[in-house]
């Protein structure tokens, strides 16, 4: 089996997916999902699909339920739809992306917030000695010669 095979079949996958849902599975749990990624294993006997759903713990728990008994309904469009011998079993998992980025984007904010204060302070900050405080070859005087 040849990784871009495999790729190539995530991807499917995650189109199936994601266009079953929205045209054929009409669970009022079933909240605004979006079908982040697909995974595969090396034999395409299994697939995790990673989603994430727009709204609160309870609509995150009721989409995962309605995924749930919408399991079987995925899995005989994805085995109709790519043709492959092995229809794969589906597994769902919430992405943590979303909270991955904020976290991230809170990180580089903070970041930021310290590196303007480092650079006020610098442009604010006196020397602690000498402005140069390299040694320099003395000059001779006009007098001493």
């Amino acid at each position: 089996m040849s990784k871009a095979r495999q790729h190539k079949l995530e991807d499917r996958v995650r189109v199936i997916v994601a266009e079953t849902l929205e045209k054929r599975v009409k669970d009022p749990r079933l909240g605004f999902i979006t079908i982040t990624d697909v995974r595969m294993t090396p034999d395409l006997r299994e697939a995790s699909v990673f989603y994430t759903v727009f709204g609160d713990a309870k609509e995150q728990d009721e989409t995962a339920a309605a995924l749930e008994s919408a399991k079987g309904l995925l899995r005989s469009e994805v085995g109709k739809q790519t043709g492959i011998k092995f229809t794969p079993s589906l597994a769902f998992f919430a992405d943590a992306m979303p909270e991955n980025a904020r976290h991230v984007e809170e990180l580089l904010r903070k970041a930021q917030q310290d590196d303007e204060r480092v650079h006020l302070q610098a442009a604010q900050g006196t020397y602690a000695g000498d402005v140069d405080p390299y040694r320099h070859p003395r000059e001779v005087d006009s007098e001493e010669v």
